[in-house]
């Protein structure tokens, strides 16, 4: 009888590291991205263009070497799609991280990173990207293109992000709370309400971007939603928790907002409507010494 029993528990374990393996190979992409530090995957042949991009253009990117927002990306693809054509702005869409060439970079006034995560470029074309935006090309950044735990490219967080991401709230981990508008002379807050309430993942940072030079936007007003932990570690951010900044970068215009996990953020009429106004200041603003597109008949 005895052995009878341990034979059903050694059956019964090899079935549970069965079931568990099936779950890992199931999920190895997703932990590859989340536990591991990342895929690395560099691309080093850039996809075909058109042979004419109308002029202003945006370079919508969402390559994702880290956590991957699944339902966002396209959302939020067919948002920026919408407003280039909408607007007569010339746009392409893609993943592959070697369109970061100085010759191809020429072609586009601004690029939108959307939800870009984890390591995604070469040193070449690091350098490819920090040099476009420094001679005046404009950079729009959504939720996830700011949202690791860690960087190994730093002047990417420390100076063109501007703060280190800490986490999130979990259980919940989505919360309705205000966000605040606190420049409402900028035009990416154009036609925003002094406050609104909306639901997101809020992201919290190692500080509150307040460095000469970085300018916030929007603010977080954490009074307003319960739970500022995650796994037990408190990241509220206090009374000054910025969620949307611009600053200059050499001639370049950036804006990150970190707002938009949810697919359904890119539906809300106050958040396209910003991301609208942040992609035409990103293209036609003058703060920063540099008006590339202003000739190309912005609007």
């Amino acid at each position: 009888m005895a052995r009878k029993i341990i034979r059903w528990v050694l059956w019964a374990l090899l079935a549970l590291l069965v079931l568990f393996a099936i779950q890992i190979a199931r999920n190895w992409d997703t932990i590859q991205r989340t536990m591991l530090g990342g895929l690395h995957v560099y691309e080093t042949t850039p996809p075909p263009l058109p042979a004419e991009i109308k002029r202003p253009a945006i370079l919508i990117f969402s390559k994702t070497n880290g956590f991957r927002h699944e339902e966002a990306i396209p959302a939020a693809n067919a948002l920026f799609a919408k407003m280039a054509a909408d607007r007569g702005w010339g746009h392409f869409q893609t993943e592959n991280g070697a369109t970061f060439d100085p010759a191809i970079l020429s072609r586009f006034d601004a690029v939108v990173f959307n939800n870009v995560s984890g390591d995604v470029f070469t040193p070449k074309q690091r350098e490819a990207l920090k040099g476009f935006i420094e001679n005046g090309g404009g950079f729009v950044g959504v939720h996830g293109a700011g949202g690791d735990f860690s960087y190994d490219w730093k002047w990417y967080v420390d100076h063109l992000i501007g703060a280190q991401f800490t986490g999130h709230p979990l259980n919940p981990q989505f919360q309705r709370a205000t966000v605040n508008v606190a420049d409402p002379t900028h035009p990416a807050t154009q036609g925003l309400p002094k406050a609104w309430q909306r639901t997101d993942e809020w992201y919290s940072f190692d500080k509150a971007v307040g460095a000469p030079g970085y300018h916030v936007l929007l603010t977080l007003d954490e009074r307003t939603y319960p739970n500022k932990k995650i796994m037990g570690r408190d990241i509220a951010m206090g009374a000054n928790h910025p969620i949307a900044w611009w600053h200059c970068s050499g001639k370049g215009r950036v804006l990150y907002s970190a707002m938009g996990h949810q697919a359904g953020a890119y539906a809300e009429p106050e958040y396209r409507a910003m991301l609208t106004n942040a992609v035409g200041w990103a293209l036609n603003g003058s703060e920063c010494g540099a008006n590339p597109a202003q000739k190309a008949g912005v609007k």
